[in-house]
């Protein structure tokens, strides 16, 4: 049972699902860590900065455009919970782009605890929505507007576009 309909505050030992299991990326991919709240209209989610060299650099830190990754797979992990909540498959989407990013740092330093909190300002008949996203840390501040599509069929509508 997936208690959707209020804001759920979480502590990891509370929140019914794994991250891996809300969100389609794989293995070293899925760079959130857990998620410590979700409600109707946004999550926040925590994550440890890796030095995994699939992103780090020789400094031992990540550049700050990493931040909008992190911002997507936030909103992903909003979009996968959500749709357990209904009973369905966790699907794909899509990053159209953003309307600015800003950032406090050039990058993340390793080891660095962030969170990131999307919230949903703007979802549209089409499957498009806005997500209005912060995402902070120790001397850390990033903000940005997400637009993403998230299909309700992620692979009709792949296979509609020939993919």
């Amino acid at each position: 049972m997936c208690p959707c309909s209020s804001d759920i505050p979480n502590s990891p030992a509370e929140f019914p699902y794994p991250i891996e299991s809300l969100v389609p990326q794989s293995g070293r991919m899925v760079l959130l860590d857990r998620v410590l709240e979700v409600g109707d209209s946004h999550i926040l989610v925590e994550l440890k900065v890796r030095e995994d060299k699939l992103f780090s650099s020789p400094d031992h830190s990540v550049p700050a455009w990493l931040g909008l990754e992190y911002m997507a797979q936030a909103i992903a992990a909003y979009s996968g919970y959500q749709r357990k909540c209904r009973g369905e498959a966790i699907g794909l989407g899509f990053l159209l782009g953003t309307r600015y990013f800003e950032c406090s740092v050039g990058s993340f330093p390793s080891g660095a605890r962030l969170t990131v909190k999307a919230e949903k300002i703007i979802e549209a008949a089409n499957d498009m929505s806005v997500f209005d996203c912060l995402l902070e840390g120790p001397n850390i501040s990033a903000r940005s507007k997400l637009n993403v599509l998230l299909p309700q069929d992620s692979q009709k509508f792949l296979a509609g576009k020939g993919i």
